[in-house]
């Protein structure tokens, strides 16, 4: 394979359909029901509680994202503070934070194909048939090969599937609300649900989910001509208009669903027999039938375009990995269409894999919310340092207040992995483990090779905090609400107020434990220099 080099073909609207484009996906086809059934009328609150989660996140990217003008930033980031042991564990979890969203979107596009052409999924156990999971792989075969068109071609496609995944979803809820409109639903509540189940929703929901992808602007900071200008336009505009999008959907389903479907279990027995998409199925109930086909449709194009795009993002941290040796280097060949093809190819067979431990979409998104919040909480760690060592460095876009917003999102970050569930902690946390004993024994026999110490080759004295962080995370969890699966020994709102002060206190031990300055400002100035680019 030629080498090449990455092109500057992405311009502001371009980025913000790349954030936008992620951001709606399936969620908007499952998530307003899940989060119905979790909290009922306060499923609004979810929706509310995830937005200004996630924008708190988005303002910190968008310090982060031009400082670093390189696609893949990212990974990139977070080798800036933390010694290399902790880059190349956080350059994983971010891996496999991305690529495991691909399979998600096939799945729902699965299971609403599956009510036209059934044999995808299992009626009785939800799962992917075996027929459905070779589907699933080719599927996601064939969004990967549409990843080697160059990234012009491929902003290109994701803005026109954008255009139609603002537009059906935006007439989705004036339809509803105009065929049927019933205020009296607000007053039904989801049994045992309260003010727990509304931020439960915001983890185990699909709620957090839904807005992840605000965060695949940066990590096209390298394929861009005006990085400080687009990447900060680009997050948080897409943010601001998953918002609007959300909340307006999740009303209008609160809202047209037939009070008599309420009058057996509440929210939480809502179930639409035969249909698996829950809008599909309302309009199809309102007599709507030609906008059920419609989003029929729609759940091909709003799955696909998500999986497009995340994979374009997961080649770029796969390359980000290769550059800075955090994976083989092969994963950093760029061919002369500028697209990282060995990233693309390793993204599709490790996404493959999601396909057969996990075959359904909400457990999937369970599992996946948890991973990518641990991988956005390193964000305010990195800001905070960069404005300790280089207090002067100029910032196209600059946090207002970072001294107090930085640590909140820190803190936010964490309530999110306790509002999942421990079930799901416990999931990440093994798997994180993995990845450190790979990781750690890697450096192992790096370290003996050269005879160096071993001390200074992980550099453990810059990432130890994260031991008493992943271990601190999982004691309070076993001890919160039986709710959330743990013991019941400390109440819900009791158990977020202990992680608050124990992430300020993790925060405290990281800003501590950072690299010296001079080392800071080395990798900046080296990160500022930029990779060679195309035209």
């Amino acid at each position: 394979m030629v080498s090449g080099s990455l092109r500057r073909e992405g311009g502001p609207v371009g980025l913000l359909y790349a954030s936008l484009g992620a951001v709606i996906g399936s969620g908007w086809l499952f998530g307003p029901l899940n989060a119905a059934r979790e909290a009922g009328p306060l499923s609004l609150g979810s929706w509310g509680i995830g937005a200004l989660s996630i924008l708190l996140l988005g303002l910190v990217y968008a310090e982060l994202g031009p400082l670093v003008p390189r696609s893949g930033a990212i990974v990139h980031m977070s080798h800036i503070g933390n010694g290399p042991l902790l880059g190349k564990l956080w350059s994983w979890i971010l891996f496999f934070s991305y690529v495991s969203v691909p399979p998600v979107e096939v799945m729902a596009i699965l299971a609403y194909a599956n009510n036209y052409l059934p044999g995808f999924v299992d009626p009785v156990s939800g799962l992917l048939t075996l027929r459905g999971t070779a589907t699933a792989v080719a599927l996601l075969g064939a969004v990967t090969g549409l990843n080697f068109l160059m990234i012009r071609f491929v902003l290109m496609i994701n803005s026109a599937a954008t255009w139609w995944k603002l537009v059906i979803p935006f007439a989705t809820i004036v339809l509803l609300i105009v065929l049927s409109h019933h205020p009296e639903n607000l007053g039904v509540s989801a049994p045992h649900a309260g003010l727990e189940g509304m931020f439960a929703a915001v983890g185990n929901a699909g709620v957090i989910f839904s807005f992840f992808g605000f965060r695949q602007a940066v990590d096209l900071a390298g394929e861009t001509r005006d990085p400080g200008r687009n990447i900060p336009f680009a997050v948080i505009g897409s943010v601001l208009l998953g918002t609007l999008l959300y909340l307006g959907l999740e009303a209008a389903f609160l809202l047209s669903v037939d009070p008599k479907d309420l009058a057996g279990g509440g929210w939480t027995g809502l179930r639409f027999s035969g249909v698996t998409g829950p809008f599909a199925a309302l309009a199809v109930s309102l007599g709507a039938l030609w906008w059920g086909m419609v989003l029929y449709a729609d759940a091909l194009v709003s799955p696909a375009g998500t999986a497009l795009i995340y994979l374009t993002s997961a080649a770029r941290i796969a390359m980000a990995q290769g550059e800075t040796g955090s994976a083989p280097r092969l994963l950093s060949r760029v061919n002369r269409q500028g697209v990282p093809w060995a990233g693309l190819l390793l993204a599709w067979a490790l996404g493959s894999l999601f396909f057969f431990p996990f075959p359904s979409w909400h457990r999937l998104v369970a599992y996946i919310s948890s991973v990518t919040v641990l991988s956005y909480c390193l964000g305010p760690v990195i800001l905070l340092q960069l404005r300790q060592a280089m207090p002067g460095l100029v910032r196209p876009f600059r946090l207002w207040k970072a001294g107090i917003l930085a640590p909140l999102a820190f803190v936010v970050s964490n309530w999110i992995v306790f509002w999942s569930g421990l079930a799901t902690l416990r999931f990440t946390l093994l798997a994180l483990l993995l990845v450190l004993l790979a990781t750690a024994s890697g450096r192992l026999l790096s370290g003996r090779a050269r005879g160096g110490g071993l001390r200074e080759e992980w550099g453990l004295s810059h990432s130890w905090w994260v031991v008493p962080y992943f271990g601190g995370m999982w004691i309070l969890s076993e001890l919160g609400p039986k709710d959330l699966g743990g013991r019941g020994l400390i109440p819900f709102f009791a158990d977020m107020g202990f992680v608050a002060l124990f992430s300020l206190w993790i925060l405290r031990l990281a800003l501590r434990a950072t690299v010296p300055d001079e080392e800071i400002v080395r990798y900046m100035t080296e990160l500022s220099e930029g990779p060679p680019s195309g035209p």
